[in-house]
């Protein structure tokens, strides 16, 4: 496990490394939009308080890495249990480990993901960044957040609990605040191709980074694994060593004493 675990680190690790200046650069562009846009020129940019919120929870589909799936767990149960009674709380479940986990509490699971992460496509992350969107569109959400594992290192993930939509406008002085920029064709019609396209490249972005760390997670927790059971054989090893060295040295006593009683009872 540890040598697939490997393998198809060393492909997640070049396509997360890949996407992340893209995405990066696509998440500045439109916080500074948002900054500068009229919210009514899109409804992805609308501000509102419904009292709801969607919760999108990414973990792995199989076990054997670690902590990775019950960092999640625990981080996003912490997050549930913080969150205001007055506030309605859906889920969005990303892996069957999410699933399952979920199934079992008393939470609402608006929709499952499960059994795409060994072919993982940008289609994948498209179909479930429209569907946020066209959730928060309708006003069936006025906040859409997203947990996952972003991979750091091999060894390391980290769980990160960050804001999809409403976008969040950039901290800029007042002055650049007042600066607009100039729109061609419309700002409706960059904002109706670029705002959906944000919403599906930054999930795109949360699930390779998640798939990246679960393959470094597994690598991790195999390579421990198979230290620690060559370290239980050589336990073992010793013990039934000297188990048997104690039995042929009580057989060869009792041998020995039968010896020496049948010799003494001859004499």
């Amino acid at each position: 496990m540890k040598l697939v675990a490997a393998a198809k680190l060393r492909r997640a690790q070049e396509r997360i490394l890949e996407a992340r200046p893209y995405a990066y650069k696509m998440q500045e562009v439109l916080a500074s939009l948002a900054l500068r846009a009229d919210p009514q020129h899109h409804p992805l940019l609308c501000r509102r308080e419904t009292g709801k919120k969607i919760v999108v929870i990414v973990a792995a589909d199989k076990g054997l890495c670690g902590g990775f799936n019950s960092n999640i767990m625990r981080r996003s149960l912490d997050l549930l249990r913080t969150t205001p009674g007055e506030t309605t709380v859906t889920l969005v479940v990303v892996g069957r480990k999410t699933r399952d986990f979920y199934r079992r509490r008393p939470y609402t699971i608006r929709s499952e993901q499960v059994g795409f992460f060994d072919r993982l496509a940008y289609d994948h992350a498209a179909a479930l960044g429209q569907g946020l969107a066209n959730a928060y569109i309708a006003e069936e959400a006025d906040e859409i957040q997203l947990i996952y594992n972003e991979f750091r290192s091999v060894a390391t993930q980290r769980v990160v609990v960050e804001r999809l939509l409403p976008i969040e406008p950039m901290q800029a002085p007042e002055e650049m605040a007042a600066l607009d920029f100039i729109y061609e064709p419309s700002p409706q019609a960059i904002l109706e191709g670029l705002l959906p396209k944000h919403v599906e490249v930054q999930v795109y972005r949360a699930l390779m980074e998640s798939l990246a760390g679960e393959y470094g997670a597994r690598m991790t927790a195999m390579d421990a694994a198979s230290k620690n059971a060559s370290e239980m054989i050589d336990m073992l090893t010793l013990q039934f060593n000297k188990a048997r060295q104690e039995r042929i040295t009580k057989e060869l006593l009792e041998v020995v004493g039968g010896a020496e009683a049948l010799r003494a009872a001859k004499g």
